[in-house]
């Protein structure tokens, strides 16, 4: 730093610098987690969040020298509004805050920048702006670790220091209330590790120390030796938090029993927002809200997810809107992970004829899934599924790359409803959108799939093919609750409709077919059994066994999709 003086071009080196500290140490980060099932991993969710905020930064401005001519002021707007519309999961949605109070406030010293005592208050300010938008805060976690840097920066500006003396005590604070966390958080002492997000913190004050004296970065994450030792081997396992995610949530579990992370970007005015916090209270846990001036990025645990998306609409126009069942995603990640390497081999070589008029791209996850959907003719695959779901940037990419001037897209999900209809408004070329929630209504819209026909065309054919089939799956439950149909035990097997839980009992093969006969009506004919991990060759023949007798009229045909955690998924037309 070439003066005393923390201005735009520092600042926005900072957030460069931090970027790259984040992507670097990501995987430290995440192996923190104690949460069995966590809600995005902390490390990739809080660099996705600054990544966004650097986008736009070199978007409105340029890198981070040429940012230097612009001011505190414009560097500041630009990282705030890159933050918040960038911002993942409960982690990334609190540092966020911390990323707009802090600059903020340095942008409010003018446009020569922030002396000691000025930056010493704007460390503080974000640490309090993100405190307050966290409805119930929580000691140990991320907020612990924002207000000891503050604290140790605020010593530091009361005795006279330097601005890089009051940098280094903020760095010293936050990494003392980061080794501090698990005697603030059972959780964390069970498990015998520090906060996710804590630890993701202390890297920003790394970066602002980096750039004021033009040391070295850590070349490792500032962590007790234990637990650096407990992460070399693999990371944390054990209890009941996200430890990086606790911050929303009070009580010695803060997030049991909650199934889904649902967030939105919300346009709402500011004098709303306190009356849907009110709401957002009574419907679950870990809630975050942040932003201002009308726009509002809004993260919450629920078991009730329409009820989360239900008060937005009454404070204003929610938008960008991902739900993520927490039962299910860390499973599925290592399934999807598969589901991209495998795709990322070349597709096979077209067959002979003239170029499709239209292509299909659909979101699958499952090898044989993607067969199935080869060989019926989708030209692309997005790895993806109901907790993994693919960016628009991700959809983007591939649909432009489809054979064909015209692109029908399956999302076969209904998370991913709303990004494909973005892809759609922001494609080069005419891209219709089929709104498929499961692959088998996907399978159904590809039998009537002309290639040589126009996208509106095809759309038209594919999504009525799509309603005319009858969807179930078969899974386990997740945990303890009361249903429609009763009280049902964790572990026990779901039989699932469109519409909710149908049947539940103790036996795979029996809730298959408890399923099918709730499911089958007079004037169905086929049956298609797409067999899962789960699934066995026993359990498949019991079920074609119930089938001939129970309903012979009926046909069965079975494919092996290798979807994780559905044993079975279930066609009926």
């Amino acid at each position: 730093m070439s003066s005393e003086r923390l201005g735009g071009g520092e600042l926005a080196a900072t957030m460069v610098a931090y970027a790259q500290a984040l992507e670097t140490h990501k995987e430290t980060l995440n192996r923190l987690n104690v949460f069995p099932v966590p809600d995005g991993d902390t490390g990739t969710n809080m660099a996705l969040t600054v990544q966004a905020a650097v986008a736009e930064l070199e978007h409105r401005i340029g890198d981070s020298v040429s940012a230097a001519e612009f001011g505190p002021s414009a560097v500041a707007e630009a990282l705030a509004h890159g933050s918040l519309m960038g911002a993942r999961g409960n982690s990334g949605v609190i540092l966020c805050q911390v990323i707009r109070g802090l600059s903020r406030a340095l942008a409010s010293a003018g446009p020569d920048g922030a002396g000691a005592k000025t930056t010493a208050e704007a460390i503080a300010a974000a640490s309090q702006a993100a405190r307050e938008a966290v409805l119930k805060p929580a000691e140990g976690t991320i907020l612990t670790v924002a207000a000891a840097a503050a604290d140790g920066a605020l010593a530091a500006a009361g005795q006279g220091e330097s601005l890089t003396a009051v940098l280094e005590a903020a760095r010293e604070g936050a990494r003392d209330g980061l080794w501090h966390t698990p005697e603030l958080l059972a959780v964390l002492a069970e498990a015998g590790v520090v906060d996710a997000g804590g630890a993701g913190l202390l890297l920003l004050f790394d970066a602002l120390v980096h750039v004021a004296t033009g040391r070295p970065f850590p070349e490792e994450v500032d962590l007790p030796p234990a637990v650096a030792a407990l992460v070399e081997r693999g990371g944390a396992s054990g209890s009941g938090v996200t430890a990086g995610c606790a911050s929303g949530s009070d009580g010695d579990d803060p997030v049991a029993g909650l199934r889904y992370e649902v967030m939105y970007l919300l346009d709402a005015p500011d004098k709303a927002i306190p009356a849907f916090k009110d709401v957002w209270a009574g419907v679950g846990d870990s809630i975050v809200v942040v932003g201002g001036d009308g726009l509002w990025n809004c993260h919450i645990h629920t078991d009730d997810v329409g009820a989360a998306i239900e008060a937005a609409l009454d404070a204003g126009r929610p938008r960008q809107i991902r739900v993520t069942d927490l039962a299910e995603q860390v499973e599925e990640e290592r399934w999807v992970r598969q589901g991209g390497e495998q795709t990322a081999e070349p597709a096979p070589a077209p067959a002979a004829g003239p170029a499709p008029v239209t292509s299909v791209v659909a979101v699958a996850t499952g090898e044989g899934i993607g067969r199935i959907f080869r060989s019926l003719g989708v030209a692309a695959i997005v790895p993806g599924g109901q907790s993994m779901n693919p960016s628009t940037a991700e959809i983007l990419e591939i649909v432009e790359s489809a054979p064909g001037e015209e692109v029908v897209f399956l999302p076969n999900n209904g998370n991913i409803l709303p990004v494909a209809a973005q892809v759609a408004q922001v494609a080069s070329k005419p891209v219709r959108v089929v709104p498929t929630r499961g692959v088998q209504e996907g399978f159904a819209a590809l039998l009537e799939y002309d290639p040589q026909a126009e996208s509106a065309a095809n759309a038209e054919a594919m999504e009525e093919a799509a309603a005319r089939v009858v969807a179930g799956e078969v899974t386990r439950a997740a945990r303890d609750a009361e249903t429609p149909v009763g009280p049902v035990q964790a572990g026990e097997w779901l039989g699932l409709s469109r519409e909710g839980i149908e049947v539940h009992g103790s036996g795979l093969a029996e809730v298959t077919c408890a399923l099918l006969e709730r499911l089958l009506a007079p004037e169905h004919e086929i049956v298609t059994l797409i067999e899962g991990a789960g699934a066995s060759e026993a359990v498949s023949r019991q079920v074609s066994e119930w089938l001939a007798v129970k309903h012979p009229g009926v046909s069965l045909e079975r494919h092996r999709g290798g979807q994780p955690l559905y044993p079975f998924l279930l066609s009926i037309e």
